[in-house]
């Protein structure tokens, strides 16, 4: 990508994916990316386990009641956590790590997309992180915030339509839209 604005402009929520694997290069380069996110006073609170086994993906995708069946497809998984003991802002902490996740994966050609697991239920109203903890064996100290799958793009999307961003969401005494 040459520019940021470009990057946000492309980047959209992909759940469909080839079948070719993500190279330990690439999930190199998307976790120093992940582990580079800014938080709270330097605390870092986030951690992340990431997850190639095509069974445990699939326990994945059914660990909350909508929106994750398409995880199914993905070749790699990312779970986003982090430990509230370290910060009480943990769930920024997470998002912030999370996005940045999004964004190396669109700069290096991938697609990605999140699936919000802090909050969710399964079909049965089992939390899901207490179903994600269960399938990866996490600590329960820990809180998931989300999986982000990623993969190759199996899918074309449009970049963002400029002409219907919401301006009247913006309140400037100095700007005018």
């Amino acid at each position: 990508m040459e520019n940021f604005s470009e990057l946000v402009k492309v980047r959209r929520s992909m759940r469909k994916f080839t079948d070719e694997k993500i190279t330990a290069e690439e999930q190199r380069q998307l976790m120093r990316a992940a582990l580079m996110a800014p938080s709270s006073k330097g605390l870092h609170s986030y951690e992340f386990v990431v997850v190639e086994d095509g069974h445990q993906i699939a326990e994945l995708a059914a660990s909350k009641d909508r929106g994750a069946e398409f995880l199914t497809g993905a070749p790699l998984a990312i779970v986003v956590m982090a430990d509230p003991a370290v910060s009480d802002v943990w769930i920024e902490d997470a998002s912030v790590a999370a996005t940045m996740l999004l964004c190396q994966a669109e700069d290096m050609g991938l697609g990605a997309c999140w699936v919000q697991i802090r909050e969710r239920v399964d079909e049965q109203g089992v939390n899901a992180e207490d179903n994600v903890r269960r399938i990866l064996n996490i600590d329960p100290s820990k809180r998931i915030l989300c999986i982000v799958a990623v993969g190759h793009k199996g899918m074309e999307r449009k970049p963002q339509n400029e002409e219907r961003l919401a301006w009247d969401k913006v309140h400037s005494q100095t700007l005018i839209f």
